[in-house]
């Protein structure tokens, strides 16, 4: 009895450390490439400190800049619900600087549903991806 008591502890102890993992892998993958993302949009606007976007609370300072504001507005990001109005707003501006629509910022309002949250954040990822690397004429 006591084995099997041990077996089963174990086999739960490693499927936590397990998903633990993946969350990890996933969670820096996603960093990565948001860096990535900014990086490029930043370079593309013509922002010389395009290596913000590496640096984990300054790229929510980056994101205002590109926007065509002071980097100071950044700290609306640890406002709640004012980040995510600001969040749609500056990323609107980015996107129609990037020659994009605007409107494709709301996507993030997605994000106020649960059950559909992480079909929204992929779709996020999608779209920053077409503003960084895809130029529109």
């Amino acid at each position: 009895m006591a084995i099997e008591e041990a077996l089963i502890g174990g086999a739960v102890g490693a499927l936590i450390v397990g998903f633990l993992v993946l969350a990890l892998i996933i969670f820096a993958g996603i960093y990565v490439y948001t860096a990535l993302v900014f990086s490029k949009i930043a370079k593309k606007l013509k922002y010389k400190k395009h290596w913000l976007a590496w640096i984990p609370v300054a790229r929510w300072f980056l994101i205002p800049i590109l926007a065509g504001k002071h980097w100071t507005w950044g700290f609306l990001f640890f406002a709640p619900i004012a980040n995510l109005v600001f969040l749609i707003i500056w990323t609107w501006k980015i996107y129609e600087k990037r020659k994009y629509p605007g409107a494709l910022s709301l996507v993030f309002l997605g994000h106020l549903i649960p059950v559909i949250s992480w079909v929204v954040g992929i779709a996020n990822l999608i779209i920053l991806g077409f503003v960084a690397w895809k130029d529109q004429k």
